[in-house]
C-alpha cells in the first residue's frame, strides 16, 4: 500500500499531520512543537518527496531512506519533521488493524502512573509547594517535579537564592511524594554537584539536565558524584550521541522526546540501547499535545520503562496554544494515573475547530516539489 497524500495543519506552536494511502486509509500524527510552522515547510520539502509513493508498511525502512536521501541536511529540524510522518504512520497502522498503538508495540492499554510536572520558574517556593500539594491531594499524584536554577542559566538562578529556598520548601510540603527536579541545563558541574547534595539531603530522587545538555562530560561528572538519579537527553536526536551518552554512563535515566527524536521508531532505538545497558527510559513530554499521548502508548510497552509519565500541570495561562487540541480529555487523571486508550491508533480525535484555524498544506504523489526525489521515484 503506497502513500499518496501528506497534509499539515500548522501554526507557530503545533503541526498536526495526516498520511493517506491509495486505498483511502489514513493516520494522524504531529511534528515537534514550537516553530512548528517552519517544521511544516521542512516536512513538505524534505520528508514528503521521499514518502509519497513509498510503501507505508515498513516505517523504519522509510525513515532510513529519508535520512540517507537527505544526508546533507541532518539535524533537529529534519528529525522534528520526520516525527510527523512516523507518528501518523503508527496511527494509520493501528487504524488498519483495529488496535491501539500500544498493542502494536507489544504492550496493553490501561492506567499509567504519571508525575505532576511543573513548567514554571516565575513562581515563589511557597506558591509552588502549595499548588503541588493541592494537585497531589486532588488528583492522587504520587510524584511531582519542580524547576530549579534558570534555563541554560550558567549558574545564575531565576532570582538569587531561589533554588536553595524551593528545595526544602517543596520537600516539606510533599513528604510522602516522589520528588523530582529539572535544572534545564542551568548549572556548571561544581554548582550542580553542590545543589545535588542539597537535593539528596531533602529526599529528592531525580535531578534532570543539571548541566548544559550538550556537554556530556560535564553531566557525567555530576552523575558520578551523586547518589540520586541524574536524567537527561530530552534535546538529543542524533543516535551516535545517544550511543556515546549511554556508553559513558553520562546519565542514570534516558529521556528521549518522541517528537524531537523523529517519532516512535527512532525513540524505540534509544530505549533499546538503554535497555542493553540496564538503564530505564522515562521520555520527555512537556506539554499536552500529541507528544504526551504518543509517550503514554510507548511507556506501556517498554520493558525498561521508567517509573512514570511526565504530565504537564500547566493550563491555558501558561500554554494557551494547547487549549482544545482534541475532542474530549485524553489526559484525565485518576488516582495519579492517566489511561492509555484501547481505541485504534492513538485513540484520540483532533479538534476540527483547531484544524480549521491552522495553515493547511498538502503534498500529493505525482506533484512532488523535489526534482531530485522525482528522479529517484522514476528510477525505482
Amino acid at each position: 500500500m503506497k502513500i499518496t497524500k501528506l497534509e499539515t495543519f500548522a501554526d507557530d506552536f503545533t503541526c498536526f499531520t495526516r498520511v493517506t494511502c491509495e486505498d483511502g486509509s489514513f493516520g494522524w500524527g504531529q511534528c515537534a512543537n514550537y516553530n512548528a510552522d517552519i517544521t511544516a515547510q521542512i516536512f513538505h520539502r524534505q520528508i514528503a518527496p521521499w514518502a509519497l509513493g513509498a510503501p507505508c508498511d515498513d516505517i523504519a525502512a522509510l525513515l532510513d531512506l529519508i535520512e540517507r536521501r537527505e544526508h546533507k541536511y541532518p539535524g533537529s529540524y529534519r528529525a522534528r519533521a520526520m516525527a510527523g510522518l512516523d507518528t501518523a504512520l503508527w496511527d494509520l497502522h493501528g487504524r488498519q488493524q483495529g488496535k491501539p498503538v500500544v498493542a502494536l508495540l507489544g504492550g496493553t492499554p490501561g492506567p499509567l502512573r504519571a508525575y505532576a510536572s511543573s513548567m514554571k520558574r516565575d513562581i515563589t517556593p511557597e506558591a509552588e509547594a502549595e499548588r503541588l500539594k493541592r494537585l497531589c491531594g486532588e488528583q492522587g499524584f504520587t510524584a511531582a517535579k519542580f524547576r530549579i536554577g534558570a534555563e541554560c542559566g550558567n549558574d545564575i538562578d531565576e532570582w538569587p537564592g531561589r533554588s536553595e529556598a524551593i528545595i526544602p520548601t517543596v520537600a516539606r510540603a510533599l513528604p510522602q511524594i516522589d520528588k523530582l527536579v529539572d535544572a534545564n541545563s542551568g548549572f556548571s558541574p561544581a554548582r550542580a554537584i553542590q545543589i545535588g547534595h542539597l537535593l539528596q539531603d531533602h529526599g529528592i530522587c531525580h535531578f534532570e539536565e543539571p548541566t548544559p545538555y550538550w556537554d556530556l562530560e560535564a553531566t557525567a561528572k555530576v552523575t558520578a558524584a551523586l547518589d540520586l538519579d541524574v536524567a537527561g537527553g530530552e534535546q538529543d536526536w542524533h543516535l551516535p550521541t545517544w550511543a556515546q551518552m549511554i556508553a559513558m554512563r553520562a546519565v542514570d535515566i534516558v529521556q528521549p522526546d518522541v517528537m524531537y527524536m523523529g517519532g516512535i521508531t527512532r525513540t524505540l532505538q534509544v530505549a533499546q540501547m538503554a535497555a542493553s545497558a540496564g538503564l530505564p527510559c522515562t521520555p520527555h513530554a512537556a506539554n499536552l499535545s500529541l507528544v504526551t499521548l504518543c509517550t503514554m502508548h510507548l511507556l506501556k510497552a517498554l520493558p525498561n520503562a521508567g517509573k512514570y509519565l511526565e504530565l504537564s500541570i500547566e493550563g491555558p495561562d501558561y500554554y494557551p496554544w494547547q487549549t482544545d487540541l482534541f475532542c474530549g480529555t485524553p489526559f484525565q487523571v485518576e488516582a495519579g494515573c492517566v489511561t492509555v486508550p484501547d481505541a485504534p491508533g492513538w485513540g484520540v480525535k483532533i479538534n476540527p475547530d483547531h484544524l480549521a484555524r491552522s495553515h493547511y498544506t498538502a503534498s500529493t504523489f505525482g506533484q512532488t516539489p523535489s526534482a531530485y526525489a522525482a528522479l529517484y521515484h522514476k528510477a525505482k
